[in-house]
């Protein structure tokens, strides 16, 4: 059997899928990337939004197409849409043979399997939790130089406006050993950028530990060998400690980055959040990195149009984000998602409302992105390489302020030509809004 998977949304649910290539490597199927060629597809899903669902239902009869016009035999949605909308997609999509949620991805060889001797959808439970996440094989699907390192699942922030906490559970971190292992085994397959991710990687290890383990987890990465970027991903503001300042500061494999999700600059509206740090907060966090850590590069999202969200309020936040001048910064729309406190709130604000309170704060992003980056010509930077560019005739790569996908990226002229994977020193040049260019040095 040819299995395809498709995996949509954050990072996070794509080492899910990871995961659940392994396993199908492990049973001996045989995974294919054309979904045209595949007897067996899966959508891994994200909900998290109302535009994360629309994309997630488009990817579904897309490859519904594929049961009469390919060889499609078995369709199964994964998840978190099928974890939030199971019933739903099963009453919904007759095309779909099975529905998998977040808790059950361990089991998908089993699942294929039943479907190909049953016409009727499984209603597999999807409220267990996958007891050992550690013991499952995986096929990473990034670049082979650089891999997601995922160290805790759930989330008990409870953020009004989120549905993870329902989809994904409490938060539950994974050990500091198999960690630990899990990034060896990568670095010996030739990972030289680590990345870690959780819903709150500074919570990591309350749950198991009685208190935040993040600083000593870092340490202990950067003793293995080979790796050379270690980039850390949503950082809760609140539990950025002097410690955690210091190990950043004191270990040059751990990436000058920070992605911290502030989501707002007004207090009142922080509160209506359930976001445990104030503006002043922020504010002497901000103040704190920078002192301490010069060239780090902090990367932040906000979110316009929450349900009573005045003019003013959002004229802080646009304040704030010309104040402190984020290196990189994403805004987004409010989305009303059933089953939050923050659907049921009064003052639900008009989506043209939304876009124009988007299209404001990254206008003024992209003028600080240009500032930022018009600093930067002349210096000298270590690039990741990650190709070649066919249209341009240059290679590109990533600095140390750049994560994959979602930063921007070095474009550069080079005499001789590197690898995927290599780090090359580049001297920039020229810049845009969010890239660089630049000559690669002897």
């Amino acid at each position: 059997m040819k299995v395809a998977v498709v995996s949509l949304g954050c990072s996070k649910n794509l080492v899910d899928a990871e995961q659940m290539l392994g396993l199908l490597n492990l049973a001996n199927f045989d995974l294919v990337e054309d979904e045209e060629d595949a007897n067996v597809i899966i959508v891994n899903t994200c909900c998290f939004i109302e535009s994360a669902k629309e994309e997630s239902i488009a990817s579904i009869l897309e490859m519904a197409e594929y049961k009469k016009s390919g060889n499609c035999q078995i369709l199964i949605v994964s998840g978190c849409m099928a974890q939030r909308y199971k019933q739903e997609v099963i009453d919904n999509i007759p095309e779909v043979d099975a529905v998998v949620g977040t808790g059950q991805y361990d089991k998908i060889a089993d699942i294929i399997a039943h479907s190909l001797h049953s016409n009727i959808a499984n209603k597999v439970n999807c409220d267990e939790q996958i007891i050992n996440q550690d013991a499952l094989p995986r096929i990473r699907t990034t670049p082979a130089y650089t891999a997601y390192l995922k160290i805790a699942e759930g989330c008990d922030n409870h953020c009004t406006y989120c549905v993870i906490p329902s989809i994904r559970g409490r938060y539950t971190s994974r050990k500091i050993e198999d960690i630990v292992r899990e990034a060896e085994t990568m670095a010996a397959d030739g990972v030289r950028e680590l990345i870690l991710i959780a819903q709150d990687t500074t919570s990591y290890g309350k749950d198991i530990y009685g208190e935040p383990k993040l600083a000593e987890l870092l340490e202990k990465l950067c003793e293995i060998d080979g790796v050379k970027w270690i980039r850390l991903h949503y950082c809760y503001p609140e539990l950025i400690t002097d410690k955690l300042i210091e190990v950043i500061a004191a270990n040059d494999q751990i990436c000058n980055y920070l992605d911290i999700p502030i989501q707002h600059a007004n207090d009142e509206i922080l509160r209506k959040m359930n976001r445990r740090a104030n503006k002043a907060q922020v504010t002497a966090l901000i103040e704190k990195l920078r002192a301490r850590i010069p060239d780090i590069s902090i990367r932040t999202t906000v979110i316009v149009g929450f349900p009573g969200e005045t003019d003013e309020q959002c004229a802080e936040l646009l304040e704030f984000v010309k104040e402190h001048k984020f290196d990189r910064l994403g805004a987004f729309t409010y989305s009303q998602e059933e089953g939050t406190p923050a659907a049921e709130f009064d003052g639900q604000i008009e989506e043209d409302v939304k876009l124009a309170r988007q299209d404001m704060i990254m206008l003024a992003q992209t003028d600080i992105s240009e500032e930022i980056n018009s600093k930067k010509v002349g210096k000298t930077y270590s690039v990741l390489v990650e190709g070649y560019d066919t249209i341009i005739k240059q290679f590109y790569g990533r600095t140390y302020a750049d994560s994959i996908d979602i930063d921007g990226k070095v474009f550069f002229a080079s005499d001789k030509k590197p690898d995927e994977g290599d780090f090359v020193k580049v001297k920039i040049t020229d810049y845009m809004e969010y890239d660089l260019f630049g000559q690669a040095e002897d």
